[in-house]
């Protein structure tokens, strides 16, 4: 680490969670119970991925502490907001994701997490019913009160640095709108007339964040951060920002498969993706609009993994659909069943079926940590604006779309500019090439 051009990791890091349901409280369980030693991180890049630095003679494989300065997990300090007054000890035990024994010796500390209201609007999620709610008459008058919330948190719990995090519910659909989205001082404007169709309560918290200081991350499919009005705050605060969409199951697997498919030059019929889940993303999701958020996030994996354009005779018109039911007896374990016609020789068609029953919040937990703690590096190495590195953890990652970019999806790129990144802030030479 003596060549790394970072500010080093000292004092708490605060992580504020936007949400207090099933992947808050088993993210917040496992790093409590992770630091008490009595549960492994597993899952986690941060505590289990190394990183080759150097070539040759000097070649050295190091897990990412060893590179860079990295917050551990004995100086997080965990606050929340939720629509639902329940502790994270009590949200906890409701989410049933975790046994009893998983979650009783942390009980005193997951019952000081206290959440505080927050700030929602239920258009944007009809199908939830808190009454831990703000009371705000404008969309600016969330903000600002969402930033005395982040003030508040960093002096009652004398925390140096705050990173704050989605994991709440998807939001209905926000189509980005040229005249609302694309400066800030549209943006602003927006806010301030309490433009609540344009301005999603996602919003406020993101600005908020930026405004105080904190790295934000998005962890739902929400066009939130995803915006150049938010772009262009990132770079005037110098923060970091990253979204959208933990990619947990389903894509995970699309953009780790796919690969298989077009490295083997095997032509693609159809891939349908269906999705049975019984928590309360399940039941959010059951709203059609807030589905479409959802499946925008979801389809754009492949089309930039297997492209028609690059291999007409292989991509050309296959059919992609993604289906998510709403089915209350599996809970937090989510079943996913991947369809996957694809062609071989001559032309003949083959099928492959991938049936993943998966635990949502077990595989969100890993990824939530990632995020938390490496775009609090990305901001104590002066990196503002989109983390592109932190796409291996996103479904839908952020890209520039106003410049015709395209998100990288493919899983091994993705990974080797995670990698690359580390070397970088490191002081090494970011020396994998992305083909």
């Amino acid at each position: 680490m003596e060549h790394s051009n970072v500010k080093p990791a000292n004092g708490k890091l605060g992580i504020m969670v936007v949400g207090n349901g099933a992947v808050a409280t088993t993210f917040m369980t496992g790093v409590l119970m992770a630091r008490k030693g009595l549960a492994k991180p597993i899952g986690s890049m941060t505590q289990y991925d190394k990183v080759r630095v150097g070539k040759g003679e000097s070649k050295k494989y190091l897990h990412y502490k060893d590179i860079v300065p990295i917050a551990r997990l004995d100086d997080i300090v965990f606050g929340c907001w939720d629509v639902y007054p329940q502790n994270a000890y009590q949200s906890a035990v409701y989410a049933e994701v975790l046994k009893q024994a998983d979650i009783e010796p942390v009980r005193e500390e997951l019952e000081q997490i206290v959440p505080m209201k927050a700030a929602f609007d239920k258009n944007y999620a009809k199908r939830l019913d808190g009454d831990n709610v703000k009371q705000c008459a404008t969309r600016w008058d969330m903000v600002e009160q969402l930033r005395d919330d982040i003030r508040r948190f960093k002096a009652e719990k004398k925390v140096d640095r705050v990173v704050v995090l989605w994991a709440a519910s998807t939001e209905i659909y926000v189509p980005v709108n040229e005249q609302v989205h694309y400066k800030l001082s549209d943006l602003e404007a927006a806010m301030k007339a309490d433009d609540r169709e344009h301005v999603a309560p996602s919003m406020c918290y993101a600005y908020a964040a930026l405004v105080e200081g904190c790295p934000f991350v998005m962890g739902a499919p929400n066009t939130t951060v995803d915006i150049p009005a938010m772009w262009e705050l990132a770079e005037k605060t110098g923060m970091p920002i990253a979204g959208k969409d933990f990619k947990t199951g389903q894509t995970l697997v699309k953009s780790g498969f796919a690969p298989i498919i077009g490295t083997r030059c095997l032509g693609l019929d159809g891939w349908f993706s269906t999705n049975i889940l019984g928590n309360r993303d399940g039941l959010v999701l059951d709203e059609p609009q807030n589905f479409r958020t959802k499946e925008v996030s979801k389809l754009s994996t492949l089309e930039t993994i297997l492209k028609p354009e690059e291999q007409p005779d292989l991509y050309t018109d296959y059919y992609h659909k993604v289906r998510i039911n709403y089915y209350p007896p599996r809970n937090d374990n989510k079943e996913s069943w991947d369809n996957i016609d694809i062609v071989g020789w001559m032309g003949y068609p083959m099928q492959i079926k991938i049936n993943f029953l998966c635990r949502d919040s077990i595989l969100a937990a890993p990824v939530c940590l990632d995020l938390c703690l490496l775009i609090d590096l990305a901001a104590r190495a002066g990196r503002c604006g989109t983390q592109r590195f932190l796409s291996f953890f996103l479904k839908s990652p952020m890209h520039d779309y106003t410049q015709g970019e395209e998100a990288v999806n493919h899983l091994y790129r993705q990974h080797t500019m995670l990698k690359n990144a580390i070397r970088e802030m490191g002081g090494y030479e970011a020396d994998e090439e992305i083909d």
